[in-house]
């Protein structure tokens, strides 16, 4: 098996020109169903760092909804154009029935649940937001990251004082299961991308005088750990 054909098995997409990029993690699973090749409904929890123009980039024909805190988490303009629409929503305190039960494809939810404190409640009324047979990708800080050095504030868990609430899989798969959902697949995160990619960004780091962030070894330590799930 070549190269090409090998990564595109693993979940990458392969360029014209013979040259690889890798998907982020949390969209290798979505890259493999049928939806993704065509119009599909995307909600994004947490959608701050410019996520709708890095979304629309890897699937231009989904229809990207937005949902975070506020507006201003690094986006702009032309992210918010790219949005179907953009719901201003604090977890902890909203009943989400501004959001119609049934409407998503696929929920992505990283790095959000750790720093909920009614998280089991939010799931509860997020997970109907679901089609029948959609996807919910959940990406979290697994146990293994409060035994990792602190970095930056940001490779052991409790060196960010927004964390409230370390999650297990078995937990969490029992609550998503209970709310009739079918788990596919859990593990630790490990992006071969990301971890082929530190050298050059140590290199840079020193280079540019920048301060190397504990999220550059987050795939090569294991720091997070995720869980897909299907709607039944």
């Amino acid at each position: 098996m070549g190269i090409s054909a090998g990564l595109n098995k693993l979940g990458y997409k392969i360029t014209g020109n013979k040259r690889f990029t890798g998907l982020p993690f949390k969209f290798v699973y979505l890259n493999k169903q049928p939806f993704s090749t065509g119009p599909f409904s995307f909600l994004d929890i947490g959608c701050g760092n410019h996520s709708a123009s890095s979304t629309k980039g890897f699937f231009p024909n989904c229809k990207y909804y937005g949902l975070d805190l506020n507006r201003d988490y690094n986006n702009d303009e032309n992210d918010f154009k790219l949005m179907e629409a953009f719901y201003e929503l604090d977890l902890e305190k909203s009943d989400l029935k501004s959001i119609p039960d049934g409407m998503f494809d696929y929920i992505n939810l990283s790095h959000v649940l750790e720093h909920i404190k009614n998280h089991e409640l939010v799931l509860e009324r997020l997970l109907p937001k679901l089609k029948n047979g959609g996807i919910i990708y959940i990406e979290y800080p697994g146990f293994r990251s409060t035994k990792l050095p602190s970095m930056y504030h940001s490779l052991n868990f409790f060196d960010d004082p927004t964390h409230v609430c370390i999650h297990s899989h078995r937990d969490l798969a029992n609550l998503l299961m209970k709310n009739d959902m079918q788990i596919i697949k859990m593990g630790t995160r490990r992006d071969i991308f990301e971890i082929i990619a530190i050298p050059r960004k140590l290199v840079s780091s020193l280079l540019h005088r920048w301060r190397l962030k504990g999220i550059v070894f987050w795939s090569l330590l294991g720091f997070a750990d995720f869980i897909i799930a299907k709607r039944k």
